[in-house]
């Protein structure tokens, strides 16, 4: 009589499930053993370019498998699902060199695998035995089921047992890759909410539903009161705050602002906000999070104000803590969840670069920075794209990285030398603590935009640009501040398409959110996994930028075009 197997009764330790990527090479058993083996070298060359180059959203090492065996028909497909669905295979690519029988081999294998696992066919642009003659018939086959698939015809030699490709083709694999990874990865984790609906804010809610379906990521909401006890509890290690604090004072200095015992213990409380919620985020395997604070927490004076959270908040999104290097854990301030995730992919699909929190605050066209520049007697640098076009204050009070107040390879210590911390405004935060202030440096460049939800479609769509940050000269980098909120970080933002006009007009909500290290390509391989629809209409923006965007894949083109058909699968 069979039994069932009893799994271990208690764990102490383990490791969450990571999608690893498959790598294999539909063949034709008519070839001759030259040709076979150079298809088997051009599947281990694949697959060791991804595993060099692709990272988890925490910035590990991707696992990379790679089939030997080359997928002739239904029998080696068979083997190889197996061997795909034994490693923890999520991801898959295929890198045909020869014709193949697309239903005897690729076909048979994917419908091994949920319908929505990621596929890529990368192929050399070869003649002899033309793996890129397959590509298109399997690509063609699969559009024509309704099933998304990516196709990179690149380049690698004609001839030669080991063959290598291109850089550009290299590139556009692992792009796609990110975006794969990033896309299965993130299924099945979550984040946590202290606090209900963003200061009433209908942009920021937690789509909980829409959010689980599309993106498969949960929300686990927490009550503040919660915080609030642990905090009054003394539910963190007090040996680690006072070191936390040191920490702090030791490199900010007279930039720290303490006026008396009162502001030290409120400065203390918020730092015990970090480590409190960093626990917690910790005992629920979290991947990001988010502090509601106004009104409840620090600006209601019928209740006890609190203080304000920018420096935990900060912290969580950057490099960096007292204990030293870490992972940035994407944390939005005002529980705006739609920044939350954003910020979340963004940084995901860069292995774990720092993602920026931003108010959409003052959008400087150029008249009005010509205005400003002969206010306070300096002239305008002809040759600069902000002074021409214009730029946009991001500034907010929260969670700002404070990597974002230096270059990139800046030292733990050059980052906090540019740091400030002044007392809150006290009409806003009567609960008080301490702000996070900085100003960015220019040459920052990346993609900044924010995600939205519409319940007119149920889909989610991506506001986004390339931008680069503007290094504007002191003096009217003081005014652009003072014009806003002078205690609050400062990152000037140049859209590379959009207009002003059209950047101060479009924006989906009060918040805009910006990553270093991301490209076009990677972010709408992104979109299209996900079926997110994509807000880049910029009017100076062409539709599609070859070398730049990814190829459209072929299931839009034969579907009425790229938004037609992400709402048919959205339905």
């Amino acid at each position: 009589m069979a039994k069932a197997t009893a799994l271990a009764s208690e764990v102490k330790q383990f490791e969450r499930n990571t999608p690893a990527i498959g790598v294999f090479a539909a063949g034709d058993p008519r070839i001759d053993q030259d040709s076979r083996q150079r298809c088997r070298n051009i599947v281990r060359m694949s697959a060791d370019i991804l595993a060099d180059r692709v990272k988890l959203p925490d910035g590990s090492p991707v696992r990379v498998v790679y089939a030997p065996i080359l997928v002739d028909g239904e029998k080696q497909a068979d083997i190889v699902a197996r061997q795909f669905q034994d490693a923890g295979v999520g991801v898959i690519v295929c890198t045909p060199d020869t014709w193949a029988f697309p239903q005897l081999s690729v076909i048979s294998l994917l419908q091994q695998f949920p319908k929505d696992t990621p596929i890529n066919f990368t192929c050399g642009n070869s003649g002899p035995k033309p793996g890129v003659v397959f590509a298109h018939a399997v690509n063609g086959a699969l559009a024509q089921s309704g099933r998304l698939s990516h196709l990179n015809v690149g380049t690698w030699p004609d001839t030669g047992l080991r063959p290598a490709m291109t850089e550009d083709t290299a590139e556009a694999l692992v792009d796609w890759a990110f975006a794969a990874i990033t896309t299965q990865s993130l299924k099945g984790r979550r984040v946590v909410i202290f606090g209900h609906d963003s200061m009433g804010m209908e942009t920021a809610l937690a789509h909980i539903i829409p959010t689980r379906n599309r993106f498969g990521l949960e929300i686990t909401r927490l009550d503040m009161k919660l915080l609030s006890d642990m905090l009054q509890r003394k539910s963190y290690n007090e040996v680690e705050l006072k070191a936390f604090c040191t920490f702090v004072e030791k490199r900010l200095g007279d930039r720290l602002e303490i006026r008396d015992r009162a502001d030290s213990r409120r400065f203390d409380q918020s730092l015990a906000m970090y480590l409190v919620i960093r626990d917690l985020l910790k005992d629920l395997n979290a991947v990001g999070g988010g502090f509601m604070s106004q009104l409840e927490w620090g600006s209601d004076r019928r209740g006890i104000p609190l203080p304000v959270a920018d420096a935990a908040e900060s912290f969580f999104n950057s490099t960096f803590d007292h204990n030293g290097r870490k992972m940035p854990v994407p944390f939005a301030t005002e529980a705006d969840v739609q920044a939350l995730l954003t910020m979340l992919f963004f940084s995901a699909l860069t292995g774990g670069n720092p993602p920026l929190f931003m108010d959409f605050r003052k959008v400087w066209e150029k008249w009005e920075l010509d205005g400003l520049a002969r206010k306070v007697g300096i002239e305008l640098p002809e040759n600069e794209p902000w002074a021409q076009k214009g730029l946009v204050d991001g500034d907010n009070s929260g969670s700002a990285s404070l990597d974002w107040a230096a270059k990139p390879g800046a030292t733990i210590d050059e980052i906090m030398s540019k740091i400030s911390m002044p007392l809150a405004d006290p009409d806003y935060f009567p609960g008080m603590g301490n702000s996070v202030t900085y100003i960015s440096p220019g040459g920052l460049e990346g993609i900044a935009g924010r995600l939205t939800f519409s319940q007119l479609t149920g889909m989610f769509s991506l506001s986004w640009d390339e931008a680069t940050t503007a290094e504007v000269p002191e003096k009217l980098a003081s005014a652009l501040c003072q014009a806003t909120t002078p205690t609050w970080p400062h990152t000037f933002v140049v859209p590379k398409y959009a207009s002003m006009y059209e950047y101060k007009h479009y924006p989906p909500a009060n918040h805009l959110h910006m990553v270093q290290g991301l490209n076009p390509a990677r972010l709408e391989y992104w979109m299209d996994l996900n079926n997110v629809l994509s807000q880049a209409t910029w009017s100076a923006r062409p539709k599609f930028i070859e070398g730049v965007d990814r190829p459209v894949p072929l299931l839009y083109l034969a579907n009425g075009g790229e938004d037609a058909a992400k709402m048919r699968m959205g339905r």
